[in-house]
């Protein structure tokens, strides 16, 4: 158990993470890594960890774990002395992957899961798509449909797996009244945290 608390943020993409990232940020001055974002600045890298990798994204596939928890170590352990908390976003994407995490870096304190239709998260990536000046290669509806079935198939095994710390929220909704859960859920972890570290 870290000090500081680590929170997996779940869900599909489009389902509003990131927002909801920025607005925990904000509050509680976590340190937000977005396991997408490690993989798109090691892309653009121009390394040869990142060319490889740009083909398996621009297919649809999952990344194989082993980059992605390399990344997010090295992010972490960067970060371990300063941190108040970790956001870690769009990770777990499967139940070896928690485990893994578990196992290499920390136990996961929470995991924030933003339940929302394939429809509409369908519709709010279209939408960042058409609106972006820099097109993202995996942003297109063939893609993103691979992206989502790969998705619910994953996810319930993860939800599964991790039962006693995953809360559920509609993901919906309006941005505040999400958030509202959000900090709820967060500060009952802060206090068992504190308490915790006043019996030690």
């Amino acid at each position: 158990m870290t000090e500081v608390p680590i929170i997996w943020i779940l869900g599909g993409p489009g389902c509003g993470k990131g927002t909801q990232c920025a607005k925990i940020v904000e509050k509680y001055g976590f340190t937000h890594l977005s396991s997408g974002d490690l993989l798109r600045n090691e892309v653009a890298s121009g390394s040869d960890k990142g060319r490889e990798l740009q083909a398996i994204m621009s297919s649809g596939q999952l990344v194989p774990n082993e980059h992605v928890l390399s990344l997010l170590n090295d992010a972490i352990a960067r970060e371990k002395g300063s941190s108040k908390g970790f956001l870690i976003d769009g990770y777990p994407r499967e139940k070896n992957q928690g485990i893994a995490f578990e196992q290499r870096i920390a136990p996961a304190d929470l995991a924030l899961y933003f339940e929302c239709s394939e429809d509409t998260m369908l519709k709010r990536i279209m939408a960042r798509a058409n609106a972006a000046a820099v097109k993202r290669a995996d942003d297109n509806e063939e893609t993103i449909r691979a992206r989502l079935q790969t998705f619910n198939y994953n996810t319930t095994a993860i939800l599964d797996q991790y039962v006693n710390i995953t809360v559920k929220i509609n993901a919906e909704r309006d941005v505040d009244d999400i958030f509202l859960e959000v900090v709820q859920a967060i500060d009952c972890i802060l206090q068992k945290k504190a308490k915790a570290a006043a019996q030690c």
